[in-house]
């Protein structure tokens, strides 16, 4: 029987039978099959799941198998950060802040309009860790304002 994960260790400490690297969108996951040297398991998570870097998975035979993060490519940012965080922002873009930069995944569009807007930007491959939601956790998914939103919601998003 193949070993499987309902559990997440969440910066998890070692040692670790395994690790996975994973890239940011392989990173949300609620049921998969994924493979590591010590071979396959199944990922069943009681809820979609945002997995971080060293997070980890507690397997059913006692196994742990940590979580890396896959390097991908990205946009370094510099210049106007404010005016260039809202426009990232306006568009939904999963951004890391940093003190003097912004961090995106590669994007040909966004990068043409940054550029545009007075953006320095460098190609990397690294692994990409946008910021969390509102409340500090977890990915955004859009916008939902809760049950007791009533009213219109319009905006651009050209």
């Amino acid at each position: 029987m193949i070993p499987h994960s309902h559990h997440i260790i969440r910066n998890a400490p070692g040692p670790f039978d395994g690790q996975v690297v994973l890239d940011y969108d392989a990173r949300l996951l609620r049921r998969r099959r994924l493979v590591c040297a010590g071979g396959d398991f199944l990922v069943d998570l009681a809820e979609v799941t945002n997995l971080e870097d060293g997070d980890a998975f507690e397997l059913s035979d006692g196994r742990r198998v940590v979580i890396r993060a896959a390097p991908e490519p990205v946009l370094v940012i510099r210049g106007d950060l404010a005016r260039l965080a809202w426009h990232i922002g306006n568009r939904h873009t999963p951004c890391r802040i940093e003190p003097d930069l912004l961090i995106i995944r590669q994007d040909h569009v966004l990068e043409a309009m940054l550029r545009q807007l007075g953006a320095e930007i460098t190609h990397k491959d690294m692994p990409f860790h946008p910021e969390g939601g509102a409340y500090g956790h977890g990915r955004t998914f859009g916008h939902d304002h809760g049950h007791g939103h009533s009213h219109d919601h319009h905006h651009d998003h050209a």
